[in-house]
């Protein structure tokens, strides 16, 4: 059944109207290819031109320095593959944390001869001296570190990051996944000392299958695909101009939205206060956490059983990342946030998006109370 409250959105948001008549318009009119240097090929390439534009705008960054990719987990992949194949000289050990997104982790363990993982604090937060004191280390040429966490949304410190690791002897570089941050926190990376970011279309309702790399002027990579010369060689192939259209286009609304992530931070606010009574909070504290992401938990309830009594009443939400969701194990996230396993597997993730309403956050918190109740009445009958 269709679910009338949709609060999945971190694993993915519905598109809007602007992205579908975006892409829409590269699918029909502007069709060419952007390396013919015909008419229709310049016209297509106008349209990655432009959606580069936007996403540079929101970062603050050169335009030319964008690359557009199939998604956040090619673009972690190409930032991590890439440096540690043209630094290989170097050392081959790569700095990361414990609650890093799948897409970080396994493309660090596929590349690298040893990967750190550094471990968080209860709210998820790795302590930038940790960091600094692990890329001293001999023989490290990246850091990683999600600047969202996906499952509980916290907000690591990038910007006292990026100042222990410049005054290392030998920096190495720093590799930021923003793919839960764009949209929702400020997003600086130039500023920050931060050399490559990967975004993701599909979470600020975008299309699927489209992301983007930014990589600072300067910042070697070896490509992990050939065969063309597009985007530089670094990422070959004939763009996907709708999909980047439809990115674009998403893009430019959240920059004309400056007030998103105040209305999302009041409503996930607003939601935590209809459960708190049958719930308790994981992660950070909402002062330091990301607006649209709040990770709860039932004690003694299993988070699966509870998932199915939300969507029987029309409510959607997830019990982590969806990379994992078909997988047994117990998040990885909750566990290094030091949550027994119990608890870990009782947590569920309840994810906002822009436009997100207040009724429907007032019924997706009777309905999570309701199903809460009746669960337990089941288990005292």
């Amino acid at each position: 059944m269709d679910a009338r409250v949709y609060l999945d959105n971190a694993a993915t948001t519905p598109a809007v109207p602007e992205v579908a008549a975006a892409v829409s318009d590269a699918l029909l009119r502007r069709f060419g290819n952007p390396s013919s240097p015909h008419r229709w090929g310049i016209e297509a390439s106008r349209v990655a031109a432009e959606a580069r534009d936007v996403l540079a705008g929101l970062l603050g960054v050169a335009a030319e320095e964008i690359l557009f990719t199939s998604g956040g987990t090619e673009s972690n992949n190409l930032a991590i593959g890439g440096v540690v194949a043209a630094r290989r000289r170097a050392g081959r050990r790569i700095v990361t944390t414990a609650i890093e997104h799948s897409s970080v982790l396994a493309a660090a363990a596929a590349f690298a001869d040893e990967v750190v993982r550094l471990p968080v604090d209860t709210a998820g937060r790795v302590a930038p001296a940790d960091v600094a004191a692990a890329a001293a280390v001999a023989g490290t040429v990246l850091v990683a570190i999600g600047h969202v966490n996906n499952e509980v949304g916290t907000v690591q410190p990038l910007a006292e990051i990026g100042a222990a690791l410049a005054r290392l002897p030998e920096r190495p570089v720093f590799h930021v996944d923003a793919v839960q941050a764009l949209g929702k926190v400020p997003l600086r990376p130039r500023e920050w000392g931060v050399d490559t970011c990967a975004l993701s279309g599909h979470k600020i309702h975008g299309p699927k299958g489209v992301g983007a790399l930014w990589v600072r002027r300067g910042v070697r990579l070896v490509p992990l695909l050939f065969g063309g010369d597009q985007q530089g060689g670094l990422r070959p192939g004939t763009e996907n101009v709708p999909a980047i259209a439809g990115f674009g286009a998403a893009a430019a609304l959240c920059a004309a939205d400056p007030e998103a992530a105040a209305r999302m931070c009041a409503l996930r606010e607003r939601l935590w206060e209809g459960v708190a009574d049958v719930a308790v909070r994981n992660g950070p504290p909402p002062a330091a956490a990301a607006p649209h992401i709040l990770s709860v938990r039932v004690p003694r309830l299993p988070a699966e059983v509870l998932l199915h009594a939300l969507e029987e009443r029309g409510v959607a939400c997830s019990a982590g990342s969806a990379c994992h969701s078909r997988r047994p194990e117990p998040s990885h996230v909750l566990l290094a946030l030091g949550l027994p396993e119990a608890a870990v597997r009782s947590s569920l993730r309840l994810s906002l998006s822009r436009l997100t309403t207040a009724a429907e956050i007032d019924a997706a918190a009777a309905a999570f109370r309701e199903a809460v109740a009746s669960l337990r009445a089941l288990v005292h009958r």
